[in-house]
């Protein structure tokens, strides 16, 4: 499900849905990258090293499914699919 609306603040992402308006903090969305490097490390009990004044530097659109966020501790593999955003927008 594709959003209408996605808005990169100095301090969240929004992204408004047709049904559904969520605001993300950078860290949230830090913590729930699923690229296979923090894949990894969840499975060996490790948790991201999220420092304090994290941001998200870029987004880049990967086609019409999906975002890439370029954070400023320097991770940018993970790629944010719409559908993956919307369920953590319910959950959260």
């Amino acid at each position: 499900m594709n959003p209408v609306q996605l808005e990169l603040t100095p301090k969240v992402l929004r992204v408004s849905w047709a049904d559904l308006r969520a605001e993300f903090s950078f860290p949230q969305l830090r913590a729930e990258c699923r690229c296979t490097e923090c894949q990894a490390a969840w499975l060996q009990g490790e948790k991201p090293d999220i420092q304090p004044g994290l941001v998200v530097r870029d987004i880049t659109l990967i086609g019409y499914y999906a975002i890439q966020l370029h954070f400023s501790d320097g991770h940018e593999r993970g790629i944010f699919p719409w559908d993956y955003l919307y369920k953590l927008a319910i959950n959260h």
